[in-house]
């Protein structure tokens, strides 16, 4: 039960949240953000490689 009560609160925070941030993006400096947005993805996957190994390793 408090799985289905997180992901409800995520989606709901999502469909509050990102509206939002599109319509104030300029005004808090987020386009700036976008050339970080490249790296966010290669070092997602290279913590998940990581934790996967430790994992693996660890028990």
């Amino acid at each position: 039960m408090n799985v289905v009560i997180l992901l409800v609160s995520l989606v709901i925070a999502l469909v509050v949240l990102i509206p939002l941030l599109e319509k104030y993006q300029q005004r808090l400096g987020l386009d700036k953000m976008q050339k970080y947005a490249k790296y966010v993805l290669p070092l997602l996957m290279m913590t998940l490689i990581i934790k996967l190994i430790y994992v693996l390793v660890a028990g």
